[in-house]
């Protein structure tokens, strides 16, 4: 059998350099017209009863190399279950083994959620009675921004997910949330809030294999200041709707590359905090890390200092623009350190059940919001 490396589906990226017997180099490709690279996907066909390595050898390029020391790679046989294989990295060179006992095997970054999969979703959540689904605009590439409106409460609460395309967990995150939003146990919350639902902000970053970038190259959360149809019509189209509705919570979704925990940032920093606006973010996360051991407040991000938050990010950009409690959540590529899963570290299940916990949260503080 001839062995056969291939990434030329929804989501791939890779690139193969030599095969050398049993040893494959790789290398990532940069997200187009852009720098960015460190999401991969591809498949791995004719190499049945075959132990292979593979060599990531460009990894000390990657968009954030930092984030290689601690990571397993996934790997799956069916597309459905996605394990963690030892993996290491050292001088720039990803490398990890795997002992093919099957005709086929996918390896990912983390466990892919294809534009084929956001496009499942969107058809089953539209059919469920209370929702109303609406196309926000198109992206560079003529794709579809969906949109959902679940409930119909005074208050103006807003979740979109996937502006960097290569966190894929975070619409593993959508599907709990909104199989929650569909549900009886939503009934209090809606009655108070509608929710706004933008489950993936960058379906042509998510078909190409991007990390990061849609397909102009430019992040996303770089332009909530001044979006363009030429640049960023995704965040535009989005922005608009916003501007619409009013925004008094928002949850941004997304994936951390180094750090092995799941955490929020806030807007610290913007020109119009107060002390008692901040103090509702705070409570979120503390509620939220007493109501789940999948959320931890010790590990996160530097907070940015008086006036110096940046505005081109949409957590700061809604907390200025509409005094919303605007909240940034990270999960890991890798595992959550403080409960982790040696099997299959932080995966889409338990991303699916943090969904559902940060609505819960939620739900029992919508009335100081």
């Amino acid at each position: 059998m001839t062995l056969s490396i291939n990434a030329a589906f929804d989501g791939g990226n890779i690139r193969v350099v030599a095969i050398e017997g049993d040893r494959i180099d790789l290398e990532i490709v940069k997200d187009h017209e852009s720098d960015f690279f460190q999401w991969f996907y591809f498949r791995v066909a004719g190499a049945h009863g075959r132990r292979l390595r593979f060599r990531i050898v460009n990894a000390g390029q990657s968009a954030y190399p930092f984030g290689w020391p601690g990571y397993r790679t996934r790997v799956s046989t069916d597309r459905q279950a996605w394990r963690m294989i030892d993996t290491t990295y050292d001088k720039g060179v990803l490398s990890f083994d795997y002992a093919v006992e099957s005709e086929l095997a996918w390896f990912a970054y983390f466990a892919p959620y294809t534009m084929e999969m956001h496009h499942d979703l969107v058809a089953r959540i539209a059919a469920r009675p209370g929702v109303t689904h609406r196309e926000l605009g198109t992206s560079l590439d003529g794709q579809s921004i969906d949109y959902f409106r679940i409930g119909d409460g005074p208050k103006p609460v807003w979740l979109y997910a996937r502006q960097h395309p290569g966190e894929s967990m975070t619409e593993y995150w959508m599907e709990g949330a909104l199989d929650w939003l569909t549900s009886p146990a939503a009934a209090p919350l809606l009655a108070k809030a509608t929710v706004h639902v933008v489950p993936n902000m960058n379906p042509d970053g998510t078909r190409r294999g991007h990390l990061r970038t849609n397909a102009a190259g430019v992040n996303l959360n770089r332009e909530w200041h001044a979006p363009t149809p030429e640049r960023s019509p995704e965040v535009l189209c989005v922005r608009d709707a916003m501007d619409a509705t009013g925004v008094a919570f928002a949850i941004d979704v997304h994936g951390d590359e180094a750090i092995p925990a799941n955490f929020i940032a806030g807007f610290e920093g913007i020109p119009n905090w107060t002390e008692e606006h901040g103090a509702k973010f705070y409570a979120f996360g503390q509620r939220l890390a007493e109501h789940t051991p999948d959320f931890q407040t010790e590990k996160g991000y530097e907070k940015s200092s008086a006036g110096n938050a940046n505005l081109s990010m949409s957590t700061n950009q809604l907390a200025q623009r509409f005094g919303a409690v605007s909240v940034t959540l990270e999960m890991p590529f890798k595992d959550h350190d403080p409960n982790p899963d040696a099997e299959f570290g932080w995966s889409p299940e338990r991303s699916r059940a943090l969904g559902v916990s940060c609505l819960e949260v939620l739900a029992g503080m919508i009335d100081e919001i």
